[in-house]
This record gives structure tokens, sequence and C-alpha cells, in this order.
């Protein structure tokens, strides 16, 4: 059996990750949500998520860091995040949970106001106007994070990406959403010290910021509207002022 065969089969095992059934969300069926509080963390700390966790060393180092609030990682992607899970089983860590599913079902998990705080960590940038539906920070799913976030819920967005970040600083302002903290090179400047959560770095961001990547982030508050997404032509101009950067895998690795 391969490497990636057995974290599969190990995951089923683990007692902090959870993998939903394709039937279960697409029938918004799925037994944990509205329950997450009373039926898995047994407690009524508040849930921070985290989309797109990759390996989960976010999640965890935030779980770490803030013992008195729960934390849920997401990813499809099982391989990499039984990395995540397994330290924190090592670490004894109750306070986190992982969640096998597609980013496009998270409103299937979460039911309304269940979640206090999201994390958007390096996201894929999703550089092409086709695309834009499955920009995590679009305005289709910022509107999915609706239907779980409490009002006045921060999100956070940590990422490499120029496009990305204009993109969704953009966005924010069209739709009037108040931004509470934002800049383009984290490392420089203040917030990493009044906020020891900006100061966990995942193995690929130490590795894009010794290749010289800057990295950005935006925090902003949730608001009770339906946001409108911005217009093809903007998002046209954000990519020809903004191309993506192809980094050759042999110096990721």
């Amino acid at each position: 059996m391969g490497k990636k065969l057995k974290r599969f089969e190990q995951l089923k095992s683990f007692s902090n990750v959870i993998q939903p059934k394709l039937s279960e969300v697409l029938c918004k069926s799925f037994f944990l949500k509205n329950n997450w509080h009373n039926e898995y963390f047994k407690n009524n700390n508040p849930i921070v998520l985290e989309i797109g966790c990759g390996k989960g060393e976010y999640t965890v180092e935030l779980a770490k860091l803030y013992p008195n609030k729960n934390f849920i990682g997401v990813d499809i992607k099982g391989y990499r995040l039984y990395v995540g899970a397994k330290q924190a089983l090592l670490s004894g860590l109750t306070n986190v949970a992982f969640v096998r599913t597609r980013a496009e079902f998270i409103d299937s998990i979460f039911g309304q106001n269940e979640i206090s705080e999201l994390w958007l960590t390096f996201p894929d940038p999703q550089q092409k106007k086709r695309w834009t539906k499955k920009r995590l920070t679009s305005a289709l799913f910022l509107n999915k994070y609706n239907n779980f976030l409490s009002n006045g819920s921060f999100i956070h967005l940590k990422t490499d990406s120029d496009f990305l970040y204009h993109y969704t600083f953009e966005l924010l302002k069209m739709n009037s959403i108040e931004i509470i903290e934002f800049t383009t090179n984290v490392y420089q400047s203040n917030l990493v010290r009044n906020d020891p959560a900006l100061n966990i770095k995942t193995y690929y961001e130490e590795l894009f910021v010794k290749l010289g990547f800057t990295i950005k982030y935006i925090k902003w508050k949730t608001k009770n509207v339906v946001l409108k997404e911005l217009p093809d032509e903007k998002i046209e101009e954000l990519i020809s002022i903004y191309p993506r950067s192809v980094i050759p895998k042999r110096q990721l690795f």
C-alpha cells in the first residue's frame, strides 16, 4: 500500500477528522450542522474556521495560541489533512477538528451563527476571469460564509498573491464592507506585534518569504447583506496589472 493510501486509511481512525458523505452535503443533512458545540466540542467556546487549511499548520497553531476557542480546518485533500490531524492528536489538543470536504459545500457543514471567525490562508487565487466562482473571496463564497457566520464576525485573508489581495480589497470596497486592517507586507507592519496569529508561518509561507514574496493581509467585518461581484472588466484589469508569479518547483522543495 502506497503512502497516500496508508494515510487515507489512517484518517478513518482519527477521532479529530470528520469526512461527510457526498449525500449529506448535497442534501444539507450533515449530522453536526448546528450541533458542533454540543455534539463535538462539548462546550460553548467560539468556533473559528479555516477553509483550505492544507496540512493544517495554521489551524493547529491557532488552537495552541487560543485554548479557549475551538478551531476547525477544512480541506478536500486527505493526504494533507493527515499531517495536521496527527500533530493535533500527538499534542493532545481537544479544541481542534478537521473536515474533509470541498469548499463549495461549506454552508452544508455549519449552521446559522455557528462560526464566530474565519481564516482564509493562502487560497488559490484562481487567476482567470472564468474561475471567479472558485475564488474563496468571490461574492459567491462571501455570501456562503454569511450563512454560518454571525453578523459582525471577522474574516482574515493572508496571501502571497498581489492579484487576490487587490481583487478582494476592491470587492469589499464596492460592497461597502468595513475593512478593519490591511497591509501589503505583514512582516514589515506593526500588525504582527499586536496579533500573534499573524506570526504563524506555514512551511510554504516561509519558502515564499525567502524567495522575496511579500505576504498581504486583510481583515474585515461581515455584514448581513448579499454581496455583488466585481464587474468582469474590473477583474480583467486586475489580472493584467498583477500577473501570476510562477515559481519553479525545484525552488519549493
